[in-house]
């Protein structure tokens, strides 16, 4: 069974929350898109608070998924390819908010559309950064644990 230890709980979180800020900072503060929601600005925070954290678990059991896999390798550039893989859900996770007309870039052109996947594949590429680093921070956490115990 699936167990949550620090090995997840800590990519996760860093990733939840290096997401969501950035979030913040694309259409809260550069944009003007949070003017024009058509829901209370607390239940949007909310809602987008627990879609963070559902993205943030998969990017980060998805890394743990290809490390176990082989798919990436912990010896090089393991940081990029974290991103690389974050990137790729990311744009995937927009395709289905665009279909579903979920995205804030619906009603604008299509030049908004292309900035708005190229930020999403951006956000999810860092929480994918910050799983690595994370997972990295527990790496280095445990080996000295280990060397305390013997």
């Amino acid at each position: 069974m699936f167990e949550f230890r620090r090995y997840i709980i800590l990519p996760w979180l860093l990733s939840s929350v290096a997401m969501g800020a950035l979030s913040y900072m694309w259409h809260g503060v550069m944009l003007s898109d949070l003017q024009e929601l058509r829901i209370p600005l607390m239940l949007y925070h909310v809602l987008a608070g627990l879609v963070y954290l559902v993205l943030g678990l998969v990017i980060t059991i998805g890394v743990h998924k290809a490390v176990q896999y082989e798919w990436i390798s912990l010896k090089r550039g393991f940081p990029f390819m974290a991103s690389l893989l974050a990137a790729a859900i990311g744009f995937f996770v927009y395709l289905v908010i665009f279909v579903l007309g979920m995205s804030f870039a619906s009603d604008h052109g299509m030049m908004h559309v292309v900035v708005d996947v190229l930020w999403q594949m951006f956000e999810q590429g860092v929480g994918g950064l910050a799983v690595s680093l994370g997972i990295i921070y527990d790496m280095h956490k445990r080996f000295l644990e280990q060397e305390r115990g013997t």
